[in-house]
Parts: structure tokens; sequence; C-alpha cells
């Protein structure tokens, strides 16, 4: 990790601004089978994050696995409440982008840092998706 990175600048996927705890998944997240919407948790039993709640945080994770039914399962976590404040991504995907795009979050990817790398859980961490901008407020 790189604790001298505190700003990171990539490609604005959906606009607004968030600031929220970081939770930062170092595998792909799957949407159908590996998320529970109603909790906002994630549910894939061979996943790090197995029984980890994403709700209000900014989910900093490689990308999207899994079927075209990630989206659906990302949609559902607005209607619930339980979806994340924000995304940061690395891998640009239809998956990734469309589920970005139906969770209405602020989302930023291809950013010039990979942010699985440079931000922690905990963080504190302000996603200005108008600029494509996400800040390390503070270190956990």
């Amino acid at each position: 990790m790189s604790d001298d990175v505190r700003e990171l600048r990539g490609r604005p996927i959906v606009p607004g601004v968030a600031t929220a705890r970081a939770l930062v998944s170092p595998e792909t997240i799957s949407g159908w089978g590996g998320i529970d919407p109603t909790t906002g948790t994630i549910i894939e039993r061979r996943h790090p994050l197995a029984g980890v709640c994403f709700a209000d945080t900014v989910l900093v994770f490689p990308g999207a696995k899994g079927s075209s039914g990630w989206s659906g399962f990302f949609q559902s976590t607005r209607l619930l409440g339980t979806a994340p404040a924000a995304m940061l991504f690395t891998t640009v995907t239809t998956k990734a982008v469309l589920g970005a795009v139906v969770t209405r979050v602020p989302t930023i990817s291809e950013l010039d840092h990979d942010p699985v790398s440079v931000i922690r859980t905990g963080d504190l961490v302000e996603v200005d998706a108008d600029r494509g901008i996400a800040r390390i407020l503070e270190r956990a």
C-alpha cells in the first residue's frame, strides 16, 4: 500500500459526491448469489469478505464477476436502502458499469492508481464523481 497517495483521479461513471468509510475487497464481487441485497452483505462463501456488510461504505473492488444479474442485485440494494454510498472499481465491464448506473451512487473507475492497493478498509474517503477524484481524507 502506498501511504503517500491521498488523491486518485479517474473516469467518472455515475456523477455525485459521497463521503464514507471504505470497504476494500481484494477480489471481484459476484452479484447473483454473491450478495444479500436485503442486508447489503457479501454472502459468497469463498470470498474474503463473506459476512461483511457494504451498505453505506465506499465500496472499493476490482470489478464485477458472474452473470448479467449483477446489476439487478445491486439495483435491489438501492431499492432496499442497503447500497454502498459510492463505488470505486478498477476493471470496466458492462456488468460493473450498469450496476453502478442502476445503483445510482457516485462511481469512478480507471483510476490513475489502483484503489484496491492504495485505500484501506476503514479509511475515510470522499468520492467526487462529478470531477473524477477520490480523496483519502483520513487513514484508518
